[in-house]
C-alpha cells in the first residue's frame, strides 16, 4: 500500500483546503485528525469542511460524536485506522488532516494499551470532581495514586479525572500503564508527513479574520444551542476555542466585542502552541520509523503549494 498522506500544521494554516485538493487529484478520502472537529455540535466554531467540500470528495470522522461523549486519542486512533483500512480496501488514497499533534503522534508511534473506561466510571469520576472541586479531588487522588498526583496540578481537571478513572477501572495507576511498552501502528503502515507552517504574523491575521467570519455564519447561535443542553463545562467540546468566550457573553458577563477579542486571542495562542509542537516533533531524529517522509512548507493553501506537495508525493513512490 502507498503511504498514508498526512497534512498537519497549526490552526488556520490552510490544511483542509490542501487535503481537499489532494483528494481530488489522487482519488482520496479526507480523514479528520482534529480533536474538536469530531464533535457534531461545533461545525462553525471548529471550521469543519463545508457541505460543498464534503460533496467534492469523501470526508470521514467529521462531526461523528455528540459533545457529551469525550474523544480520547486512543478512541480516535481506532476510528482512524478503521477509516484508513476502508479507504485502502476501496483503492482510494487515505489523507489525514488536522492540527492535533497528540492524535497524529498516537497514530504514527502508538499508545499504551489502557483498557476502555466504562461509561459509568467516567461519569462517576466527573460527578465526584464537580462535587469536590480541584483541590479536594487532587488531595483524594494523592492518597489513592500518589504517583499521578505528584505529576498533576489541582487545576488540571481533565488529567486529574483521567488519572482517577484509570485507577478506578483497572486498579492500576496511569503512571504504570504509561511505563508499559507502546503498541505502534500496523507494521506495514507508513505515513508521508507534510506540515504547513506559514509566517506566524500572517497566520495570526487569518485567525482573527476567520473568527469574525464564524460570528457572521452563526457561531453565537451554535454556542447558545450547546449551552441549552446543560453539559458539563469540563467536557472537551465545552473548552473548544471560542466556546468559553461566547458562553461568557451569552451569560451577560462580557459584551460581544470583548468576547470576540478574547476568542481571537485564544485562537492565536492555540496556533502558537501548535507551531511549537510541530517544530519540536518533526525534527528528523524525533520522527517515528513509520513516518517515511517529512516536508515543511512556509505557505498557506494555494495551487502552487498543492502542486509542490503532489510532486513530492509522486516522486517518493
Amino acid at each position: 500500500m502507498p503511504p498514508v498522506i498526512v497534512i498537519a500544521g497549526p490552526t488556520a494554516s490552510g490544511k483542509s483546503g490542501v487535503a481537499l485538493a489532494l483528494a481530488q487529484e489522487l482519488d482520496g478520502v479526507v480523514i479528520n485528525a482534529d480533536s474538536m472537529q469530531v464533535y457534531a455540535d461545533l461545525r462553525i466554531l471548529t471550521a469543519r469542511p463545508t457541505a460543498e467540500d464534503e460533496a467534492a470528495a469523501p470526508h470521514r470522522l467529521y462531526g461523528v460524536l455528540p459533545a457529551e461523549q469525550p474523544c480520547s486519542a486512543a478512541a480516535w486512533v481506532d476510528m482512524a485506522l478503521a477509516e484508513i483500512a476502508v479507504a485502502q480496501a476501496d483503492g482510494r488514497q487515505p489523507i489525514l488532516v488536522g492540527g492535533t499533534g497528540l492524535y497524529l503522534k498516537a497514530l504514527t508511534e502508538g499508545l499504551n494499551q489502557i483498557p476502555a473506561i466504562p461509561a459509568h466510571v467516567r461519569q462517576a469520576t466527573r460527578d465526584m470532581h464537580a462535587e469536590l472541586g480541584g483541590e479536594a479531588f487532587h488531595e483524594q487522588l494523592s492518597r489513592w495514586d500518589p504517583a499521578m498526583a505528584r505529576r498533576l496540578e489541582p487545576g488540571d481537571t481533565q488529567r486529574l479525572i483521567r488519572a482517577w478513572e484509570v485507577m478506578a477501572a483497572t486498579n492500576r495507576s496511569l503512571a504504570d500503564w504509561q511505563a508499559d511498552e507502546i503498541a505502534g501502528p500496523p507494521p506495514e503502515m507508513r505515513f508521508d508527513l507534510h506540515i504547513l507552517m506559514p509566517p506566524r504574523e500572517q497566520l495570526y491575521a487569518v485567525c482573527d479574520a476567520r473568527f469574525l467570519t464564524m460570528i457572521e455564519l452563526g457561531a453565537l447561535n451554535e454556542v447558545a444551542a450547546l449551552a441549552a443542553r446543560g453539559l458539563s463545562p469540563d467536557l472537551p467540546a465545552m473548552k473548544a476555542v471560542g466556546v468559553p468566550e461566547l458562553l461568557a457573553h451569552l451569560g451577560g458577563t462580557i459584551d460581544l466585542p470583548t468576547a470576540i477579542s478574547k476568542a481571537q486571542q485564544a485562537t492565536r495562542n492555540l496556533a502558537k502552541r501548535q507551531f511549537t509542537w510541530f517544530r519540536n516533533q518533526v525534527a528528523p531524529e524525533r520522527l517515528a520509523p513509520s513516518v517515511h517522509a517529512s516536508h515543511v512548507y512556509s505557505a498557506q493553501h494555494s495551487e502552487s503549494l498543492v502542486a509542490e506537495i503532489l510532486q513530492k508525493i509522486r516522486k517518493s513512490r
